[in-house]
């Protein structure tokens, strides 16, 4: 009898920690417009089970492990989907390149059928954009342009120094890297990014993460913390995809 006790407290345990798993899983909004942005404000977090009450003119973004939902009102919305993973795209994303140069860039189609290339990874450097720029490592910084024809350097240089480096892709490259050694983040992260195409210069500051969370919920909060606006931005395109 004592046996059978012992593994029923077992089961039900473990049956517990089932449900207490489940029960955990949470969405962030990325966005919020509208009468309730105040009660939904980016950076909350919601249960995936959970429902919104939204009123006319809300739209909310919202960001769970099973990708991104929009959600407009007015009326009651879930905000999980239900039998949805989007595991495979975040690891795709997130995963940490090494470095190399890359020829090919990811595509996404238009309205009229064209293509247009995107930034295949959370952690690639885009040299049109300005802003915070959350790193998962200091060891190898890679860049991305979306224009892969020809070869050409872009120039980034210190804030607060004279210190400058080379930012070059060969012709068809979409990225290339820079090593620990050659921009060493740990002196200085504020940079200016020059295009060989002139105009103003992108203002760049990078951060480095203390650690990396592995599920797109947490990873958006630590981006959102860090001013890292843009991948949040693309992490939120990315897992709608």
């Amino acid at each position: 009898m004592f046996w059978g006790k012992t593994l029923l407290t077992v089961s039900v345990l473990a049956g517990a920690a089932v449900v207490m798993a489940t029960a955990a899983q949470a969405g962030v909004v990325v966005k919020s417009s509208g009468p309730s942005a105040g009660q939904y404000p980016v950076g909350k977090k919601l249960d995936d089970a959970e429902s919104v009450v939204l009123k006319d003119g809300d739209t909310l973004t919202v960001l769970t492990n099973g990708g991104t939902r929009v959600l407009r009102g007015p009326g009651t919305q879930r905000v999980g989907a239900r039998g949805v993973s989007k595991r495979t795209a975040f690891a795709m994303l997130t995963r940490q390149q090494s470095g190399a140069r890359v020829r090919t860039g990811a595509v996404r189609g238009g309205t009229t059928g064209e293509t247009a290339p995107i930034n295949p990874s959370l952690w690639n450097v885009d040299v049109s954009k300005s802003g915070k720029v959350c790193l998962a490592n200091g060891d190898t910084i890679s860049f991305w342009r979306s224009s892969f024809a020809g070869a050409k350097t872009w120039v980034l240089g210190s804030a607060v120094s004279d210190f400058h480096v080379h930012v070059q892709f060969g012709d068809g490259d979409s990225t290339t890297a820079l090593s620990a050694e050659e921009l060493p983040l740990a002196e200085n992260r504020s940079y200016h990014l020059s295009s060989p195409a002139g105009g103003p210069a992108q203002d760049i500051e990078f951060i480095l993460l203390d650690t990396v969370p592995d599920n797109p919920e947490e990873l958006a909060v630590a981006l959102m913390q860090n001013g890292c606006d843009n991948q949040v931005e693309q992490l939120s395109e990315r897992m709608a995809d």
